[in-house]
């Protein structure tokens, strides 16, 4: 087939020609400390216009292509400070191939910082180089030599301290042996030390946030404090939340979680399972929020007191537990502000309110704020930013937020901002099931974990596929997911038909592919009845009192127990990142392995993905990670129960049943 030709060609007419004229590049443009590229910096987002995510002590792994024209050496560095500091701390960056630079710093401070990176030439660097290829090959030296006391010259009148004597010792004694004086390894780190940075180039300020460990790690149960009772017609109390703070600690959550503790409206109550139609009796949806008692800083009085409530975060506290509040924006009809602030809602031209929606579903027990009402800013901005810091007041830090999508991103970006300014341990945990960008989004203006699409992933390929990109591309310097394995809202399918190795599977793969683990209340009973065709739970608890007991028949609290646990003793767990996906010759198994920085040993991960049949499959022990020839053996330790053995070859059986779905092992370091 002959190649097509443009109109141009066919016609022979001269095509118009742009006008550059004035476009060409200026000098400064091209100026010569351009010759110095610095690409590919990681981590970064969205080129240093948000924060990268880091906690303290976490090894943060710095990744550069550097390189230059011509065959001149280089030297780059690591440079940090926190917001508050002038001058900025240096750590090194090591040249490896293909031009791609590594380094790796730690933070030791909570709060803001940033992180840019510096190259140049290292022209001491590269002489010593060259000079060690001619001394070798026998050359005449001479020039060279000369050459290298110009340097040392130049650089004596730069240095200082110690590096001054060092220099000057080293033109004393040149004409000595020049060549072994030269080539001294004590020389070299001196004139580094006096080195001008010749063309230095530097790259953006990528701002870092860093946060405590609890932003990465930590493991969450959720109840409704009120259904902390044994009798559904007498509301439950802090008090009684007290009374389940050991069961909750025995099974080893260190952050509880509860939906909205305030005042609940009358107006519009909502009936059990969502009716209209409420009894006197019924309590209606902690979402509603606001009434007679007060708004977002009130406390809903059959719960207790604020005196109450303080009692409850040291009792908690003494448990080694965190209490996280739930931050609902959005108001029942009989919440003081649509009186105080009526500006700050949307009225319709008849003089009502909109009530919220979320199509199919309608909350006529709720009306959301406008926050780009006239009236509303900054004046609503201002309430909201306030109700967080009334919280974190009391001594709240970690928030769950509902819904954030919905609300203004710039609002979050500034609201969060501000609470850090005061409490830089404070932690935002974003309820936003939405699409992916809005969703990562929502983590780049300064959520500190999300909610994720884990609850919608089934097969070994979907959770291949979203794992990698959640740690295999830039996301993963910004979005931390934490994996609930159901929520009030949610009742998943998997779970209302699988059983309890159902429950198993599920509980095994939220413990183990991330840092952050949740679970509302009930699933630890295996409780799954739903409303027909829908992942909604039947009688759901946002609507009723539901009293629990701790333990119930065939339960998985022990191995809840042992997860989190497990969790806590292996630091490769404790993230979502470092994973690699091994072969398992089986589509229904499952099988990772994360290895945490420094540690030798190497935690694999196993679970079945079927929640009614054994699964057998041959797997590959990634003895070549460790060093070691496919027909090698390595120690193992099976954390689950306790058992240690040796495996010999690349290939081993595995098999796994309902009634225990999962393994984890560790092997290599001191298994």
């Amino acid at each position: 087939m002959a190649p097509k030709t443009s109109a141009t060609a066919k016609t022979g007419r001269r095509a118009s020609v742009v006008d550059t004229r004035g476009a060409a590049p200026t000098f400064e443009a091209a100026r010569p400390s351009a010759r110095i590229i610095i690409a590919g910096f990681s981590p970064s987002v969205d080129g240093g216009a948000f924060a990268a995510k880091t906690t303290i002590g976490e090894l943060v792994e710095i990744t550069a292509d550097i390189f230059a024209d011509g065959h001149e050496k280089l030297a780059a560095a690591i440079l940090t400070r926190a917001n508050s500091e002038e001058a900025w701390a240096s750590h090194p960056l090591i040249a490896g191939p293909n031009d791609v630079w590594t380094g790796e710093v730690q933070f030791a401070r909570l709060g803001g910082h940033q992180l840019k990176l510096q190259a140049w030439l290292d022209v001491w660097g590269g002489f010593v180089r060259d000079l060690g290829k001619k001394y070798d090959a026998g050359q005449d030296l001479t020039l060279d030599v000369m050459e290298g006391r110009q340097l040392l010259e130049a650089a004596r009148d730069r240095a200082s301290g110690p590096a001054a004597g060092t220099i000057a010792e080293a033109l004393a004694a040149l004409d000595e042996d020049p060549a072994l004086v030269l080539l001294d390894d004590g020389l070299t780190a001196a004139m580094a030390e006096a080195d001008d940075h010749a063309f230095l180039t530097e790259s953006f300020i990528q701002p870092v946030e860093v946060e405590r460990p609890a932003a990465r790690f930590s493991s969450w149960y959720e109840l409704f404090p009120r259904s902390q009772t044994d009798d559904p017609a007498r509301h439950g109390t802090f008090a009684d939340v007290i009374g389940r703070l050991p069961h909750i600690a025995a099974m080893g959550f260190d952050t509880l979680y509860f939906p909205p503790i305030h005042p609940i409206g009358l107006a519009n109550r909502k009936g059990k399972n969502n009716s209209l139609t409420p009894g006197p009796d019924d309590v209606g949806s902690p979402y509603a929020i606001g009434g007679a008692e007060g708004g977002h800083t009130a406390i809903h009085p059959e719960l207790g007191t604020l005196d109450d409530f303080k009692a409850l975060l040291a009792a908690a506290g003494e448990h080694g537990l965190e209490i996280a509040l739930d931050f609902a924006i959005q108001c029942s009809p009989d919440h003081p502000w649509l009186k105080e602030h009526p500006g700050w809602f949307d009225w319709r031209p008849d003089g009502s309110l909109k009530y919220a929606e979320n199509p199919p579903k309608k909350y006529e027990d709720i009306v959301n704020v406008d926050f780009y009402a006239e009236a509303a800013v900054p004046g609503l901005w201002e309430a909201l930013r306030d109700v967080v810091l009334f919280w974190a007041d009391q001594g709240v830090k970690v928030f769950r937020v509902d819904n954030p999508h919905t609300k203004p991103l710039p609002f979050w970006q500034w609201m969060i901002a501000e609470v850090k300014a005061r409490y830089p341990d404070a932690i935002f945990l974003s309820e936003a099931f939405t699409r992916p960008k809005p969703m990562y989004h929502l983590a780049k203006v300064g959520f500190s974990q999300s909610y994720s699409y884990f609850t919608w992933r089934h097969t070994k390929a979907e959770f291949q596929a979203y794992l990698t990109e959640l740690t295999q591309t830039p996301v993963r310097d910004f979005f931390r997911p934490h994996l609930f394995v159901n929520t009030p809202d949610i009742d998943p399918f998997f779970l209302q038909s699988s059983g309890r190795p159902g429950f198993l599977i599920r509980a095994a793969l939220a413990a183990t592919l991330s840092g952050l683990f949740g679970v509302y209340a009930g699933f630890e009973l295996c409780e799954s009845a739903a409303l027909p065709g829908r992942e909604e739970y039947l009688d759901s608890e946002k609507y009723e009192i539901r009293p629990r007991p701790d333990r119930a028949p065939g339960d998985i609290v022990d191995e809840i127990t042992a997860l989190n646990r497990i969790r806590r003793e292996q630091p490769a767990l404790q993230t979502h990142l470092g994973i690699e996906f091994h072969a398992a010759y089986s589509d229904q198994i499952l099988y990772f392995s994360k290895i945490a920085p420094g540690e030798a040993g190497r935690i694999l991960v196993a679970i079945s993905l079927d929640p009614f049949t054994a699964q057998d499959a041959d797997i590959e022990v990634p003895l070549w990670l460790h060093g070691l020839q496919d027909w090698d053996g390595i120690d193992v330790h099976d954390l689950i129960d306790g058992h240690r053995f040796r495996w010999t070859g690349k290939i081993q059986h595995l098999r796994l049943e309902p009634a225990r779905p999962y393994a984890i092992w560790r092997i290599g370091g001191e298994a």
